[in-house]
């Protein structure tokens, strides 16, 4: 379903709009009874992560959590 507001009622009661926008609906925005605009929902991104998406691109060297001398010495560890 599409709503048509003209633009002071767009400004005046935004919020509400918003609120029709996000629960799917599309508001047409009209100047003298011209639609100049459209709102819409965006879609979320999907953020989901995959196991194993980064399989053979990332290289962990075996000694990467040996003692380094230089850090020791910087934190008086030495």
């Amino acid at each position: 379903m599409t709503e048509h507001v003209n633009i002071h009622e767009a400004k005046t009661h935004l919020s509400r709009l918003l609120e029709q926008v996000e629960a799917g609906e599309e508001v047409t925005i009209a100047r003298n009874g011209r639609p100049i605009a459209r709102l819409v929902g965006l879609a979320a991104p999907d953020r989901r992560s995959v196991r194993g998406s980064l399989r053979g691109q990332i290289r962990i060297s075996p000694d990467f959590d040996a003692p380094d001398s230089d850090v020791e010495r910087d934190f008086g560890m030495r």
